[in-house]
């Protein structure tokens, strides 16, 4: 099998639970202009040929979403990086990278159609050892509290806000990183904070965080939050068996349960973006120190930093654009998708093979002329109307009842009935992805259905999806949101 069909397999499972159709009718109008900005694929981590070999600055998701805490909005956002991350592994060495430039754009105003980045706000992490003359590298003993004693690896950070329209660049504030989750060393983490059990669940309140993401939410100036550590890795889908030949399991298996990732989020002040009223853009981009720029790369003009990583919707440069432009994806801001990758939404490869392969009898009208994904992903960024008041939240769904989702949440989003009124366009949109894009939101069948249905002319099929409905752990409600990173001591890789 070619590399092109391989790459896109992991978004054709829907159609094995093929096309429940039945969606109400008001639930077209529902989306509203909100077709075109958010649904999206999912995402299995590996985007593209070089940044598979650069783990640190390999983006694995962007969240954004309106969030309310004191009374007060906020748009939160967030970058996942280092994929795969095998809990407790010896000597526990994964870690944010000194040399990677961590950025979280948002694009306001007439930057948005542009796909230009409005302000870039910048993570800069330091590493040192308390002891550098013993082999314990991570752990001298049971860390107590972040940054004590016996938390040998320490890494902390910087957050600048640039504004692209005067070169400004603001620091925000400093924060800690705490230690990854490697069980005995980091009991605080773990169910009745024992060092031999599983990871806590997520809460839905701070003052039940575990003892260690509490005490590394970082208050920033001006309003501003910030979290930069491990995580639970946050995505879930069955895409081992997708990748398998398309041969799906009932139930499916999440192939990213039991693995760890590393994020940096931040909640930023709506007053900061210059008010409710208005959809804004979210994309990331990592950036790698170098000594020169080679042609075709961004440079960030600080330090020879040049751009290797690049995310908005998630699997737009690993299901739709060829490997010839892979790399270059990665390289490129979305300024360019217009005139470089507009082609391969308009035309995705993805619906032929979907066509081809899995459905029976073809579905006409979905291969070419798509102006609907051209309108979701060109320019690649993830859309977020402002003006809807806070996003509801998942939690742990029916089988988490001390942490359940709030009341109206659907992991389908729209196509689940959950919606929000937004000011803004008058009516009720997405609650959840294509507006934005939540913890929990299930990318995989919300992706399926959308490319499987004429968005343009009303016509919703499905929803459809690959049979796995649920993360492998509780989300938090509250800031970071993302589920406790899991234990080394006590974690597993069900259906692995």
């Amino acid at each position: 099998m070619d590399e092109p069909i391989r790459n896109t397999y992991r978004v054709m499972s829907g159609a094995r639970r093929l096309l429940r159709t039945g969606l109400a009718s008001t639930a077209l109008l529902l989306l509203g202009s909100f077709v075109f900005p958010g649904a999206a694929l999912a995402s299995s981590h590996m985007d593209a040929p070089l940044i598979t070999f650069d783990d640190a600055a390999n983006t694995t998701d962007v969240y954004a979403f309106v969030t309310r805490r004191n009374g007060a909005d906020y748009l939160t956002v967030a970058l996942a990086v280092y994929p795969f991350e095998e809990p407790g592994i010896g000597p526990n060495k994964y870690n944010f990278d000194d040399e990677v430039l961590y950025q979280i754009h948002v694009a306001t105003g007439d930057d948005l159609a542009i796909g230009r980045e409005t302000f870039s706000y910048r993570f800069r992490f330091t590493t040192e050892y308390r002891n550098s003359n013993t082999i314990l590298q991570s752990y001298l003993g049971v860390v107590e509290n972040v940054g004590d004693q016996n938390q040998n690896l320490i890494q902390k950070y910087r957050v600048f806000k640039a504004t692209r329209s005067n070169g400004s660049v603001l620091e925000l504030g400093r924060g800690e990183v705490p230690p990854n989750n490697q069980g005995i060393a980091t009991r605080y983490y773990n169910q009745g904070d024992r060092g031999d059990a599983k990871a806590k669940d997520g809460v839905d309140s701070e003052q039940a965080l575990d003892r260690y993401t509490a005490q590394s939410i970082a208050n920033l100036a001006m309003g501003y939050r910030a979290f930069a550590g491990q995580r639970d890795d946050g995505f879930y889908g069955d895409i081992q068996a997708i990748f398998d030949l398309l041969q799906l399991r009932d139930p499916g298996v999440d192939a990213q349960a039991g693995f760890n990732v590393h994020m940096m989020a931040l909640e930023i002040p709506l007053a900061e973006l210059g008010g409710p009223d208005q959809t804004v853009g979210v994309f990331a981009t990592t950036s790698r120190r170098s000594v020169a720029v080679a042609p075709g790369m961004t440079s960030e003009g600080q330090g020879n930093f040049v751009q290797i990583g690049r995310q908005g919707n998630p699997l737009f440069c690993e299901a739709l654009v060829p490997i010839v432009d892979k790399d270059l994806y990665n390289r490129t801001r979305p300024t360019i998708d217009n005139s470089r990758f507009r082609q391969y939404a308009e035309k995705p490869e993805l619906a032929a093979l979907l066509n081809a392969l899995v459905l029976s009898p073809d579905i006409p009208g979905i291969e070419s002329g798509r102006l609907d994904i051209v309108a979701i992903f060109i320019p690649d960024l993830i859309k977020v109307d402002l003006s809807t008041g806070p996003a509801r939240l998942a939690g742990g769904g029916p089988l988490h009842p001390t942490n359940p989702d709030d009341v109206g949440f659907s992991r389908l989003s729209v196509f689940g009935g959950d919606t929000l009124f937004s000011p803004l366009q008058g009516m009720p949109i997405a609650g959840g992805w294509p507006n934005g894009r939540r913890f929990g939101d299930d990318v995989v069948d919300i992706a399926i259905t959308a490319l499987i249905s004429d968005l343009t002319a009303g016509i919703v099929r499905g929803p459809a999806g690959d049979n796995v409905d649920a993360n492998d752990i509780a989300y938090n409600k509250v800031f970071p949101y993302a589920a406790t990173p899991l234990s080394g001591r006590r974690h597993g890789h069900p259906g692995h």
